[in-house]
């Protein structure tokens, strides 16, 4: 395993050393958050209490999810655009030959562009919304630990999606067509533009039960204390029964996809 937290914390610096896009990253969260907040504001003063949520909470998610929106790659822009580009240039084959793990590989420096994200991207945003709106932000340690297991599994969900949607490029040869189709679904289905406790009816459940809920949704509902006791249990189950299904999933298409190498002279 030291090999996998090495290669987690190359993907650390790796992404440290671009301070000026950081910086950038933080204003833009930050601005955006501003306006999605007071939207949310003025529909909430229309609709108190929709979708489960008062007026505070609902602010403390938009800043939840300007948070954990660059750590989960909501929007992608993570690893998936690199490994598209490996398999169409070939140089997949290279990674094929480390005496490692592909699927681990990849998701060791995802986990360590997460953590980096969270941090570099993630706690200024959320400082500052605090410090403007009266957040809903809990005071027992034990809710921001159970909040911290939950992004971890957020984060592994994330990469499953994003991996899968790598290994498309096998057979698409440019799966950039694929990966903004995936970064459609995860900013309408995590939870991104409304919480999807507010989707009515049949759309509203289908929305919940998908892999992507589990991104910010989920994440989101732990901290504002949504999820207690048997529920909490509940909430991680969902997102680890996603993440066996969807690692399980790549690793299949990986087999199949590594069928379709040709490497010149053999």
């Amino acid at each position: 395993m030291r090999l996998y937290v090495a290669v987690a914390a190359g993907g650390f610096r790796r992404y440290a050393t671009y301070r000026t896009a950081t910086a950038a990253g933080v204003f833009t969260n930050t601005v955006f958050g501003l306006v999605v907040a007071y939207t949310y504001l003025a529909l909430w003063d229309e609709r108190p209490e929709l979708g489960g949520y008062d007026p505070s909470q609902a602010v403390t998610y938009v800043w939840l999810g300007q948070g954990l929106l660059a750590a989960c790659a909501l929007l992608g822009g993570g690893f998936e655009s690199e490994l598209i580009e490996r398999i169409r240039t070939g140089d997949i084959a290279i990674d094929l030959y480390r005496p490692a793990d592909l699927q681990l590989w990849w998701l060791a420096g995802d986990f360590g562009r997460a953590v980096f994200h969270l941090l570099g991207r993630g706690v200024l945003p959320m400082v500052f919304g605090a410090l403007v709106f009266d957040l809903a932000l809990p005071t027992a340690v034990g809710t921001w630990l159970a909040f911290a297991v939950a992004v971890v599994f957020s984060i592994v969900v994330s990469f499953a999606l994003r991996y899968l949607v790598g290994l498309s490029a096998f057979w698409l040869l440019d799966g950039v067509g694929a990966a903004q189709l995936a970064s459609l679904a995860a900013m309408f289905f995590s939870g991104m533009l409304l919480p999807l406790t507010v989707f009515p009816g049949v759309l509203g459940e289908v929305a919940r039960a998908l892999p992507w809920s589990a991104l910010l949704q989920v994440p989101a509902d732990v901290l504002l204390g949504k999820h207690v006791g048997l529920g909490l249990v509940g909430a991680y189950a969902f997102q680890a029964a996603w993440a066996v299904a969807l690692l399980g999933a790549g690793r299949l298409l990986q087999r199949l996809a590594t069928r379709r190498v040709v490497v010149q002279g053999g």
